[in-house]
Order: structure tokens, then sequence, then C-alpha cells
């Protein structure tokens, strides 16, 4: 089995910063991607920012400039730079692991972690 760690989540002022980081440990063959969500009540989990195995990134428009995802492949460990953090910033971050099957039959599995809120407020 495959367990996702999540930290770094907290309460800061707009403009503010944090780091969020994500440990993947377990059953791990071949990582395909690694991704920040978020998600608000009442509202769909949105993507926030991704990187590939082969460090490819792509980030929801809302953060560009201001978000950074990056990935210690030694470590299994995906990291969220958040930078100039805006109220409509706050929600509860989600990783998410997506594998490549060890059997080798092309199927991908997913994985989320546990979530941790990101509040920015003054």
């Amino acid at each position: 089995q495959v367990q996702l760690v999540e930290s770094g989540g907290g309460l800061v002022q707009p403009g503010g910063s944090l780091r969020l980081s994500c440990a993947a440990s377990g059953n791990i063959f071949s990582i395909n991607a690694m991704g920040w969500y978020r998600q608000t009540p009442g509202k769909e989990r949105e993507l926030v920012a991704a990187v590939t195995n082969e460090g490819s990134t792509a980030y929801r428009d809302s953060v560009k400039g201001r978000f950074t995802i990056s990935r210690d492949n030694a470590k299994n460990t995906v990291y969220l730079q958040m930078n100039s953090l805006k109220p409509e910033d706050t929600a509860v971050y989600y990783c998410k692991l997506i594998l490549r099957s060890r059997s080798g039959d092309g199927n991908l599995l997913y994985y989320w972690g546990q979530g941790t809120q990101v509040t920015v407020s003054s």
C-alpha cells in the first residue's frame, strides 16, 4: 500500500507564504505525476499545480507566478511553495499521487493525501 503524508499548512496573512510538503512511501514503483489540489466547502476539488515524472509542470491560472511546485525524486516528495497568498487561496490542500502499475499493464493508480488546511486571513 502507498501512504501520503502532508504537512506545512497553517494560518497566514494576505501576502504571506507557506510551503506544503507531501511525502510518499510504501509500494512505489514508478511515479507518473504528483500534484496539489484544493477544496473549499460546497465546491469541487480543483487542480492547483502538478509535476510529471519528466519534470513538466502545470498550474492553475489563478496561482501562476505565485505558486511553485517541485519534486524531490530521491525522497518521493512533492512541495508547493505558495507566495503572495490571497484570501481566495483559503482551502484544504490535498496531495495527489499517480503511479504506474508494477504489472506493466499500463494502468495508473491514484492516491490522495489526508489534506492540510491553508487559511489566508488578516
